[in-house]
């Protein structure tokens, strides 16, 4: 009770020091063909939110909400746009770990934003928000499998042995628009024939 306490009073003085008048919340945008997972994430978030305003006794404006995230990150907060984005791949794989930790994970950089400005992303303040306002451990990376949402990989090879690129990378390379190196032997990437 005293950290959240603590987290109460420098919110109060961040926004003070910042001249920062908490805006309203306002409505979730209205999303089109999403799947029921998907608007049980999205109801998941508004708990959040409710469960801050409620506990910090500050208001919040409400993000917009994105399912186009892809590869192996599960969500990302842009802070200055107040968007979120979830990967759902990620989420039909992992429904209830990432409604339980992945969402509040989320909600807390765009909580922390507003309130602290711009600090460091696994910060402090957003430790100090994971574990007092929701009551969680301030885990930075998941540990979900992510076979389903990688994609092809493509083999490539170095002094040090094979190296799975992305499809992505791997097309930059046949277009000619790049070259990449290998981090350890430092020398250019071949694929393997």
């Amino acid at each position: 009770m005293k950290a959240l306490k603590s987290i109460f009073n420098q919110a109060q003085q961040s926004l003070v020091s910042r001249s920062m008048i908490p805006k309203l919340p306002s409505l979730m945008p209205v999303t089109h063909n999403i799947t029921p997972l998907q608007q049980t994430l999205i109801k998941k978030v508004e708990i959040c939110y409710q469960a801050a305003e409620s506990q910090l006794e500050l208001h919040f404006a409400r993000p917009t909400i994105g399912f186009k995230l892809r590869g192996k990150c599960a969500g990302m907060a842009h802070l200055q746009h107040n968007h979120l984005r979830f990967n759902p791949t990620l989420l039909a794989n992992n429904s209830q770990a990432f409604l339980t930790e992945v969402v509040p994970h989320e909600v807390c950089h765009l909580l922390v934003y507003h309130i602290f400005g711009r600090v460091k992303p696994h910060g402090k303040e957003w430790k100090n928000m994971m574990q007092y306002v929701f009551n969680l451990s301030p885990r930075t990376t998941h540990d979900f499998d992510t076979t389903d949402a990688t994609g092809p990989q493509f083999r490539y090879q170095c002094h040090c042995g094979t190296i799975n690129l992305s499809l992505r990378r791997h097309n930059k390379i046949i277009r000619g628009q790049t070259q990449y190196r290998c981090r350890r032997c430092n020398t250019q990437l071949s694929p393997l024939s």
